[in-house]
């Protein structure tokens, strides 16, 4: 049976924000919130959550208890070396538990449940070992990643998430085309989450 588990990145400190963008107000949540639920809402069996800076005050904006054990909360305490150490940390807390895990960022409000669901079903459908969202022929987060390579991933240093990998695997990687609607845009300075509260 495949298991896949979700990594969700939410530990940065929000510098081209100015402001910490995972307790922005959004949709009725958070930002952090909308983005967390969607991946626990998904088919994901497991949504690790990866916070570094200002842990304990963005830790107390999720309700406890509402996920019940399908959330785990980690503390990356090496959040300034980059994106890098938080996939670390957040896979080290999967452990070897699951065959297969999804790398979400939770500044990309545009990622939903149901280009979770696809993505993930589209990889596994694959057999290959790496599957992401598809971007004009490139690969763009979420990515998911077979377990054969969770000993690169641990390897990866610095704030340029998996690409590295990516750029090795090159064209044997499981591209889903999103649906027409999908949105590729994340929320990274005050100007792109101004744009997302547009109608």
């Amino acid at each position: 049976m495949e298991s896949v588990a979700g990594i969700l990145l939410a530990a940065g400190k929000s510098s081209r924000m100015g402001s910490m963008k995972q307790t922005l107000p959004f949709r009725g949540k958070t930002l952090l919130g909308h983005s967390l639920a969607q991946a626990l809402d998904s088919n994901l069996e497991e949504v690790i959550l990866v916070l570094g800076h200002r842990f304990e005050e963005i830790k107390k904006t999720i309700p406890a208890g509402l996920f019940g054990n399908k959330l785990r909360i980690v503390e990356n305490i090496n959040y300034p070396r980059g994106l890098s150490s938080s996939i670390i940390v957040g896979l080290d807390a999967v452990g070897d538990r699951y065959n297969h895990v999804m790398i979400l960022l939770a500044d990309m409000p545009g990622v939903e449940t149901k280009m979770i669901n696809l993505l993930m079903d589209r990889y596994l459908d694959s057999g290959l070992s790496v599957g992401a969202i598809s971007a004009a022929g490139r690969a763009v987060p979420p990515v998911i990643f077979s377990a054969g390579l969770y000993p690169e991933i641990r390897m990866l240093k610095g704030d340029v998430g998996a690409r590295s990998i990516l750029k090795a695997i090159g064209d044997r990687i499981c591209l889903v085309e999103p649906p027409g609607d999908y949105d590729f845009r994340d929320a990274d300075t005050p100007e792109d989450y101004r744009k997302w509260l547009t109608p």
